[in-house]
């Protein structure tokens, strides 16, 4: 291969998946921030409302709890190689809620203490939500990203042209999204203030992402400018 047919072959690359750098530059960023959050977070308001002390500690949650991980990532994944569209609507929707999750854990930073001091059970769920506890602090829980992003994933689900025409893609994702939203909860990870926190800011988002439509009104307003601009001969 000489390195013209390189050169064209890696442009062609570029082209086809250029959409997959400001996903790259925000994981870097989210993470580099997130993780200064849990090293130097130190003093927080601690979180709780009434519901808290009405729900069990059940470490089969854990379960719905791990799969949130592989959800969001096929999710976007999916969106990325087959939807371009919709995976600017999930992009825009997740970078900017995890955006305000950082800016209120960095300005308001703010924990919990409902974790059982004692597990209740021995068991190997009881084993992976110890292990959990002692990789992820109680802190910087609101709103919650948990809950945010599974509600973004099922979202982007919902209103993408090809999954939402998928019956059992549709229900799978509503029951998953549930599951895990419940998990947060039930493994005593997140009080339910920052479930509530991360459904208004779902609301919000949605308004924006899929009611107003941002991503389709900024494409037409850049096409706009194209058209307005003189061509030179």
């Amino acid at each position: 291969m000489n390195n013209s047919v390189k050169k064209l072959y890696v442009r062609q690359i570029y082209t086809k998946y250029k959409h997959a750098i400001p996903l790259l530059i925000y994981g870097i960023i989210y993470m580099t921030w997130f993780v200064w959050l849990e090293k130097n977070v130190t003093r927080y308001s601690l979180i709780h409302v009434t519901l808290d002390d009405y729900i069990p500690f059940c470490e089969l949650f854990v379960i719905p709890y791990f799969l949130w991980f592989a959800y969001v990532s096929v999710v976007v994944l999916w969106l990325f190689f087959k939807d371009k569209d919709d995976y600017w609507r999930a992009c825009v929707f997740l970078f900017t809620g995890m955006t305000v999750f950082l800016f209120v854990s960095t300005f308001f930073p703010n924990g919990h203490n409902l974790r059982p001091a004692v597990m209740p059970r021995d068991n190997i769920f009881t084993a992976w939500v110890a292990h959990l506890y002692r990789t992820d602090t109680p802190t910087n829980i609101c709103p919650s990203i948990h809950v945010y992003n599974s509600l973004g994933a099922h979202f982007a689900v919902a209103r993408s042209r090809k999954l939402s025409k998928i019956r059992w893609v549709r229900i799978g994702s509503f029951v998953l999204c549930i599951l895990i939203i419940l998990s947060t909860m039930f493994i005593k990870q997140h009080s339910a203030f920052d479930v509530i926190t991360a459904f208004v800011l779902s609301a919000v988002m949605y308004g924006i992402t899929y009611k107003y439509d941002i991503v389709t009104a900024f494409q037409e307003r850049i096409r706009a400018r194209k058209k307005a601009t003189p061509q030179i001969n």
